[in-house]
């Protein structure tokens, strides 16, 4: 990876992003796309556009959202303490001690989320968000509404990690490394003149709602569109591969596979696997993949999607883990896709 790609994941990993709340990250990603890419733009839902060959009849979207799970706040106590409930498929289960960051109305404030002492008691075997609370220092309510309103969002502070092995960890890598991800894809792409016009999308409110895909293929109209996204990885210990399949870390990108999933656009994907000797795994989405792919085949009259997941372990949690070349694997392989089509390509299931 190189050095100013790198600064680019890490600025966007750094950067809160919950969902709803995604202006810093877009800021941040149309920034960098804006020295490539022959075109940018913003739409009134959010979403952040970076075209390549913009009058190309033949129109390609990528998409990779860009917001996290994080929390809401649903109360002020009187004694200053923050209470809360989950914004996006996040876990009560791991807040337990953890420092958090508040996205206040006025300025950003540092919590932690309070852990009853083993002396009294410690924590009941059985909780849930309406048991847990943030402490910021606050003595009184009124103190706290200084800085803090209902509605306000809040997320972990952590920091990214790097790991052996070329392994990255940290809060929201589902799916700030999509939107990392389509955006390097634009930028090598950028370099090699295709013969199609490619649509990288930064989406938003994929944990929450899905619109920002939604309302994102409905402005494009592409003839197909790929979600970025990241997957179940299942290499780590408890985990029932039996049920849950065999998704390892280093693996290399994941191609779904299901009734949501275009066939014709999953053999170019595989082609273009064997040819560029890139190793892929499966994923099974019979019904829906439960990505902004769900959505976007759903617009206009309607859209051939695929899937193509970065294997993750710990999903949801404050210690989400990736392997760096699986990232650069999933580049290659869309990269070298959309520099193999040449606009002819007739997608028709059934001729």
């Amino acid at each position: 990876m190189e050095y100013e790609s790198q600064q680019f994941l890490k600025n966007l990993l750094s950067t809160p992003s919950p969902s709803g709340f995604e202006m810093g990250i877009q800021r941040k990603w149309i920034d960098y796309v804006q020295s490539f890419a022959d075109k940018v733009e913003t739409d009134n839902i959010g979403n952040a556009y970076g075209v390549i060959n913009p009058d190309a009849p033949f129109k390609v979207l990528l998409a990779g959202h860009c917001d996290e799970i994080g929390f809401m706040i649903t109360r002020i106590d009187d004694d200053g303490f923050l209470h809360f409930t989950k914004l996006g498929g996040i876990s009560h289960k791991p807040a337990i001690g953890m420092k958090v960051e508040i996205l206040g109305y006025k300025q950003t404030i540092t919590g932690v989320v309070g852990v009853n002492a083993e002396h009294h008691g410690g924590i009941k075997d059985e909780y849930n968000f309406e048991d847990l609370y943030i402490d910021c220092g606050a003595t009184s309510k009124e103190e706290m509404e200084q800085f803090v309103q209902i509605g306000d969002l809040a997320i972990y502070r952590r920091n990214l990690e790097f790991l052996m092995n070329n392994r990255i960890s940290g809060r929201g890598l589902d799916n700030r490394t999509g939107a990392y991800i389509v955006a390097e894809v634009l930028r090598r792409v950028s370099k090699k003149n295709p013969k199609v016009g490619v649509y990288s999308v930064s989406t938003v409110n994929e944990e929450t709602n899905m619109g920002g895909a939604y309302f994102a293929a409905s402005q494009v109209e592409p003839d197909f569109a790929l979600a970025v996204d990241v997957t179940f990885a299942t290499d780590y210990p408890g985990v029932n591969k039996a049920k849950h399949g065999d998704i390892r870390l280093d693996g290399g990108p994941v191609l779904a596979k299901g009734a949501p999933i275009h066939l014709k656009i999953n053999n170019l994907l595989e082609e273009t696997a064997r040819k560029h000797k890139i190793n892929i795994q499966y994923e099974l989405t019979p019904r829906v993949t439960g990505t902004d792919a769900d959505r976007m085949r759903l617009t206009g009259k309607g859209v051939p999607v695929s899937l193509v997941s970065l294997p993750l372990r710990y999903m949801h949690s404050p210690v989400e883990t990736a392997s760096l070349q699986d990232i650069e694997d999933e580049i290659t392989l869309i990269t070298e896709l959309i520099l193999s089509l040449d606009g002819t390509e007739n997608l028709k299931p059934v001729e």
